[in-house]
């Protein structure tokens, strides 16, 4: 079981990550966020509410993105509102700490200048 304690250990000991409405990493002058709570619907008529039992984590693209809601739908979901966006919906209950961080950092990958990735790979490489 992860935590958000988890998730913001996680993203925050990868280069160049903030952390504001969600997590990003700063990519040509601008952040780029690649992991932020689920804002949920709970009721249609008013606006939506951060959910902190769900993390919204970017996938590569929407081919990543389908095979992991059919791998593990006890873990990944979606919603209408995400349809055609590269990003899952993550149950943080039901994923261990290390698949956590597996898919936060392959989702800081989808964001981070490639030069920030090629450094942190190096650093990784040499441990």
């Amino acid at each position: 079981m992860a935590t958000l304690d988890d998730v913001r250990r996680i993203t925050l000991s990868l280069p160049g990550t903030t952390a504001d409405d969600g997590f990003a990493v700063l990519n040509k002058g601008k952040y780029k966020g690649f992991a932020w709570l689920w804002n949920e619907r709970i009721d249609p008529k008013k606006p939506r509410i951060p959910n902190p039992e769900v993390l919204a984590v970017r996938t590569a693209n929407l081919d990543e993105k389908e095979y992991l809601l059919a791998a593990d739908p006890d873990i990944f979901f979606t919603e209408p509102h995400y349809n055609g966006f590269p990003a899952v919906l993550v149950r943080l209950a039901n994923i261990d700490v290390s698949e956590l961080e597996e898919l936060l950092i392959d989702a800081w990958r989808t964001r981070a200048p490639a030069a920030l990735v090629q450094g942190y790979d190096a650093e990784i490489d040499d441990e």
